[in-house]
């Protein structure tokens, strides 16, 4: 089997860790499991979005402007790709 590399988001439940979602390897296999909590500022970050995620409620077509112009805007300052 190919080496995995992926991060997956779990919880755990006692010596156990619950993914919440399946990683796609077979029962028993071996893996190495780093342990990091989501840090104050990231769960800060997610409440701010929260927050905002709301803001154009009311105004959904702005919201379209807005999201619009942004794609423009990428499309700009994209540099061509090199072979």
């Amino acid at each position: 089997m190919a080496s995995v590399n992926r991060e997956v988001r779990g919880r755990i439940q006692g010596r156990t860790v619950v993914l919440d979602e399946d990683p796609g390897l077979p029962e028993g296999q071996t893996v190495t499991v780093r342990l990091s909590t989501p840090s104050q500022s990231d769960e800060e970050g997610r409440s701010a979005l929260l927050a905002l995620a709301g803001a154009w409620a009311e105004d959904a077509e702005e919201l379209d402007r807005y999201l619009e112009w942004n794609r423009q805007q990428r499309k700009v300052e994209r540099r061509e790709i090199e072979e």
